[in-house]
């Protein structure tokens, strides 16, 4: 492949290792595409971290938006992972309205206005872990949708809250606010508590309360395991590691502001050789 493949492959091993790894389990032919997807999706996702206030970054998903709807700024060559992606939407017939709805979520990230709702949560994780999944699913059925965009969809709100609540010391700690608002009410959570790292009954038991969420999207996936088609279960292998992290947020003492959740990369990899290896994923 191409060297802008090489450039978008290398992206996503030192910026996304989850997905990276999961990726080598992909048929040989469709892993340059999907590992282009996911480096675009590296790129969106990483703005707010490459960017000292919100403008900049609105014009960095902008050019996205211009790239994928046919108004490039200079050559897309000149972005190696804009012209992996392109060749990459060309093969698999992507849709475009599809990818420029990630780049339209992923605004929220560039500010620190509160989430309001747990349904306004889900539908982010929706637009962006979901439709990643989806897509990829395309790409591994060589351009043919799988039938598999329900159980996408609650795969990747499932993988995205665990996500969120891993990140939580981090966006805590930038002023960020993903925890939605009704939650926190419902727990009576005062938000500049959690702001300022005070962890709280009540924000262990909103936290408690997400992880429940994360749970009953995971039986949906469960439920419906048998209707993944074999060849696009790497795009759902990230999902093999939801489970062990919600053990860790469970441990005694586990303090979700100053505790990161981690898991050692020899475990991750064992987590998705388990799945990948049975004859449709499992989780």
């Amino acid at each position: 492949m191409s060297s802008n493949f090489d450039h978008a492959r290398d992206l996503v091993y030192g910026q996304d290792r989850d997905r990276y790894l999961a990726a080598l389990f992909a048929a040989e032919a469709t892993r340059p595409g999907l590992l282009a997807l996911y480096a675009f999706n590296t790129e969106i996702s990483r703005v707010r971290d490459l960017v000292s206030d919100p403008l900049p970054g609105e014009v960095r998903l902008q050019w996205w938006r211009d790239f994928l709807q046919g108004t490039e700024h200079g050559a897309a060559n000149a972005n190696p992972v804009a012209a992996a992606l392109a060749e990459t939407v060309e093969r698999y017939q992507l849709p475009k309205t599809a990818l420029v709805s990630m780049i339209d979520a992923r605004v929220f990230d560039l500010y620190d206005d509160p989430m309001p709702s747990l349904n306004d949560l889900e539908g982010y994780c929706g637009e962006t872990a979901s439709a990643l999944i989806q897509l990829g699913a395309i790409i591994l059925n060589e351009g043919a949708d799988p039938g598999a965009g329900e159980i996408a969809g609650h795969a990747g709100v499932a993988y995205a809250l665990c996500g969120l609540m891993r990140a939580l010391p981090w966006h805590a700690a930038r002023g960020q606010m993903y925890l939605p608002a009704d939650l926190l009410a419902r727990h009576g959570v005062e938000p500049q508590a959690v702001l300022k790292g005070e962890t709280t009954p009540e924000l262990l038991a909103a936290l408690k309360e997400l992880r429940s969420h994360v749970r009953h999207h995971l039986g949906r996936v469960r439920a419906s395991v048998s209707e993944i088609p074999s060849n696009v279960a790497p795009a759902f292998l990230p999902l093999a590691l939801v489970q062990p992290f919600l053990k860790k947020m469970e441990a005694p003492g586990h303090d979700p502001l100053t505790t990161p959740v981690e898991l050692s990369q020899l475990r991750r990899q064992w987590a998705l050789w388990r799945a990948a290896r049975k004859s449709r994923f499992h989780v």
